[in-house]
């Protein structure tokens, strides 16, 4: 039931993608308002995490679950049924609104669940291996809606996914709510709400309209400092949005930054994956989807069989350090493509896709584990919504830096050879466009590692006490 919340959520941040040129057209859109349809969800969603975690320990998590799972469905059924495109880009942030609160909630509700050790790695492994193949899966399923049903039902299969889960909320013990809001910590709230929402932005309009656009650079640094004035304000508050002793501790500390660093090159990799296959390799968008599906699997064994396996015998912070360097190794692989590179599946997809989701699984199975353990109820809604706005930022950082690098690396190629002309030519500066930022993601990675090694050296993480479920 949980595990299908985190798909949902996660699923639809991919799904919509391969959609969206049917909904353009059908919908009328114009080229310079498209991308609402998948920035609504975005800035809602990143700019709402942290509230939606306090407002998750307000309600009580299982009734916040609840709730989200009921007010996503609605959205995206209004969604499905739009018949103009202002009305799909409010559905899309409604999504995003009710995802803010759904999230945090149901690993809350994981977190409060399973206390003994060996239970709650299985539970975990199960989560994170759904986390992990969701984005993926989101592809091929947004291929397949789209190519045999119609493009709404990428929005109105949430629907009968949402019953599901709500099916079985009664099958989860109560908890007992944190208290009310009217001690919320308003300044903590816009400062954290505005700067998100000012980062996710930027990221969004830093690859079409460059680094150093006047309005990237305005957006970017009024995020920065407004997530800057977050912090000085959360460590004078007696009743702090986020606390800053859940970041602070080590083990956790290295959780978050290596998920956000594993965001930052994932993301960019399965673009590069889906325009590579599609644009030069000529795959369809459903066969381009598929391909993915190799990733997803690999997810789904690293998060539930690897970590489920090594994490009570080795130290969280070497099973992390790995984790990023799979992935890396998976980077490297495609580093070696060029324009006439063959037998691209079996040599070069394939392999890259198996260490790149072992990597991505097993790293969000033992990080979520890590980055929540010890956390009672008032404490696990903050925290969760903390873990997915590391996961959102690093998505959309990870997505608009690589795309930028490959851009520009590929404009600067066809400059060089201008005089060459042809498909040939367009192609290898787009594949070459591809590696180059695929070694910047492959640097990012190896680089977390090594910081991953280095803060893991005490790897003294909080043991799981008593928790206090109370009643609803």
């Amino acid at each position: 039931m949980v595990s299908l919340a985190q798909l949902m959520v996660v699923l639809d941040a991919t799904i919509v993608n391969i959609a969206l040129p049917s909904a353009q057209r059908d919908l009328g859109m114009t080229d310079g308002d498209r991308h609402w349809v998948i920035t609504a969800y975005a800035l809602a969603f990143g700019g709402l995490l942290l509230v939606g975690g306090r407002v998750s320990g307000a309600l009580g998590h299982r009734r916040a679950f609840s709730w989200g799972l009921a007010g996503f469905a609605l959205a995206s059924a209004l969604g499905g049924a739009a018949g103009d495109a202002g009305t799909l880009f409010g559905a899309r942030a409604a999504q995003g609104v009710f995802a803010a609160l759904l999230a945090p909630a149901a690993l809350s509700l994981l977190i409060l669940t399973f206390t003994d050790g060996r239970e709650r790695a299985r539970a975990f492994g199960v989560f994170a291996g759904v986390g992990a193949g969701g984005a993926a899966l989101g592809v091929v399923a947004g291929g397949l809606l789209t190519e045999y049903a119609d493009w709404r039902w990428c929005l109105y299969i949430n629907v009968p996914l949402a019953v599901l889960a709500l099916a079985g909320v009664p099958l989860v013990a109560r908890d007992r709510p944190s208290g009310d809001l009217r001690g919320l910590d308003v300044p903590g709230v816009l400062l954290s709400t505005g700067g998100l929402v000012a980062l996710v932005y930027g990221f969004t309009q830093a690859e079409p309209y460059g680094w150093g656009d006047p309005k990237v650079l305005t957006l970017l640094g009024g995020g920065v400092l407004l997530l800057a004035l977050f912090v000085l304000v959360e460590a004078r508050s007696a009743r702090a949005l986020l606390p800053l002793r859940i970041l602070a501790h080590r083990a956790r500390g290295t959780a978050f930054l290596a998920v956000g660093l594993m965001f930052v090159a994932m993301f960019g990799f399965f673009l590069f994956v889906s325009y590579y296959t599609q644009t030069i390799l000529g795959y369809s968008p459903v066969t381009a989807g598929l391909t993915l599906l190799v990733n997803a699997v690999s997810s789904t064994v690293g998060a539930m069989l690897i970590a489920g396996r090594l994490r009570r015998a080795v130290p969280a912070h070497l099973l992390i350090a790995g984790s990023l360097l799979s992935a890396a190794a998976g980077m490297l692989i495609l580093t070696r493509l060029d324009v006439d590179s063959t037998h691209v599946f079996w040599a070069y997809l394939t392999p890259s896709m198996v260490l790149t989701g072992i990597g991505l699984g097993t790293l969000l199975a033992v990080a979520t584990d890590t980055a929540t353990i010890g956390l009672d109820h008032t404490e696990a809604g903050v925290a969760s919504a903390a873990y997915n706005t590391v996961q959102q930022v690093g998505a959309a950082f990870g997505t608009a830096l690589l795309n930028s690098v490959a851009t520009s690396v590929t404009t600067s190629y066809l400059e060089e050879h201008a005089g060459e002309g042809g498909r040939r030519v367009l192609d290898a500066g787009t594949v070459h466009g591809y590696t180059v930022a695929l070694w910047l993601a492959f640097g990012v990675l190896l680089a977390g590692a090594a910081g991953v090694v280095l803060a893991g050296r005490d790897d003294t993480v909080p043991r799981p006490g008593p928790v206090d479920h109370g009643a609803d």
